[in-house]
């Protein structure tokens, strides 16, 4: 069975046709996936816990033993497990822990005018809730990437939501990870029930001031509506199907790039691949190693038909394919060339980046450290992948000595009025008159 995997030159297409190329996939936000989604929403906030329960029957077909995960479940899942998986997930853990903790911001105090200081806080969000899909498997992995960056952000209750196994139970992998990171309100629920419960509450779940994590089209539908309500949560960034752009040149290997390219496109069939190279022996190559081993795939169907949105793209010089990469806007930007980390310099718009012949983008998705907690669908150009300080929200302090208003005041009272505002004006010009009355 053919891959569907076609090869394009890119010199010989239009704008209008590159454009159509690098299309994504439409989303279906249909009005009845709006409509749906929302009267789960309104269900949740009415019935509360019998009514996250009563869409798990539903939409799951089954019933969790309990809507949260007993404290025995979390402390014994690590028996469940075989000790080589735990092993990866304690390095996960410290690999992830170490990266996002080099990136915790400063606090910072500054005087910007004699008698006049002014301050940057950082505080950690409180209570977050933290979204790990278990769709056609569980992903323990995600449970890493938005359980390590709120602990150390210090988020002191976070709640962590994921849907039942066959058991009624949370996967134990889960388990194992949310008890290693402290994390003891498990509810074992899925889907927009369970956004709806973090985002407003129940008698079981507390509300949360934000909701992380992937999931669904009514997943990402919840957290949209959610975050747009005023009584909601807000969203951590915008997602939807996974996506790859590998750039290679000759040196690459055919075999490497092929199975980077299926491992974004196992995940679902509206996965997006790309290729794009400046070598047509090499995209050929591509293409046979791609018909190989798809076969030998577990999840080929679902590879085959994600591998119909995407293309191998042929460009005259490997420095056309940097312009083709910021264009587009991948989550995932792999650079298979010996000059990778040069050709990186003139990247501008990916989530996540990884150099080289030897760093595949599934090491970036367990234990490299970085987050792959990514911005999808072009959001690249604008968003970054989830981090420490998306935990934490920084406030800012000032503070003026009667110099301090004098230093600056004036300038104050005349914007103010320029701008008519003679309220803000006059809190600022009273205060300087009676610095005047005690002065005289």
């Amino acid at each position: 069975m053919k891959t569907g995997m076609t090869i394009v030159a890119w010199k010989d297409l239009s704008a209008v046709e590159r454009a159509d190329l690098l299309a994504r996939p439409a989303m279906e936000t249909t009005e009845e996936l709006r409509a749906t989604v929302a009267s789960i929403i309104d269900a949740v906030r009415t019935g509360g816990d019998s009514a996250v329960l009563d869409y798990g029957r539903r939409f799951d077909g089954r019933e969790p033993a309990s809507l949260l995960a007993d404290a025995d479940d979390l402390t014994t899942a690590a028996d469940e497990l075989d000790p080589e998986v735990r092993q990866a997930i304690d390095t996960a853990i410290e690999t992830v822990t170490r990266f996002h903790e080099a990136a915790r911001p400063a606090d910072y105090r500054i005087e910007t005018a004699e008698g006049v200081v002014c301050e940057a806080r950082w505080r950690a969000l409180d209570p977050v809730g933290l979204y790990v899909p278990a769709g056609t498997a569980p992903l323990p992995s995600t449970a890493v990437m938005l359980g390590v960056p709120a602990r150390l952000a210090g988020c002191r209750r976070i709640v962590l939501a994921t849907p039942p196994g066959k058991d009624g139970r949370a996967d134990a992998a889960v388990r194992y990870i949310a008890h290693r990171l402290g994390i003891d309100t498990v509810l074992v629920a899925g889907g927009a029930q369970a956004v709806a419960a973090m985002a407003y509450g129940t008698a079981s779940v507390p509300k949360v001031v934000r909701v992380f994590g992937p999931g669904n089209r009514f997943v990402a539908e919840a957290k949209r509506q959610a975050a747009q309500d005023p009584a909601g949560a807000a969203m951590d960034l915008p997602a939807g199907p996974s996506e790859v752009m590998v750039i290679a040149d000759a040196t690459a290997d055919p075999d490497f790039v092929a199975m980077d390219l299926l491992s974004q496109a196992e995940h679902g069939p509206d996965s997006q691949v790309f290729l794009v190279t400046d070598s047509d022996a090499f995209a050929r190559a591509v293409a046979e190693s791609l018909e190989r081993l798809t076969a030998e795939l577990p999840r080929a169907a679902t590879a085959r038909q994600a591998l119909e949105h995407g293309a191998i793209v042929t460009v005259e010089a490997i420095g056309e394919a940097v312009a083709v990469a910021n264009d587009y806007a991948p989550e995932h930007l792999i650079i298979a060339t010996d000059d990778a980390r040069e050709l990186c310099d003139g990247i501008t718009s990916a989530g996540s980046v990884f150099l080289g012949h030897y760093t595949p983008e599934a090491l970036g998705d367990y234990v490299s450290g970085t987050n792959h907690v990514l911005p999808t669908g072009g959001w690249a150009r604008s968003y970054a992948g989830l981090s420490l300080t998306d935990f934490m929200r920084r406030m800012t302090v000032q503070e003026a000595t009667p110099e301090g208003l004098r230093q600056l005041g004036p300038d104050g009272a005349r914007l103010a009025a320029h701008e008519g505002l003679d309220a803000h004006r006059l809190a600022i010009q009273l205060r300087l008159d009676r610095l005047d009355e005690v002065a005289g």
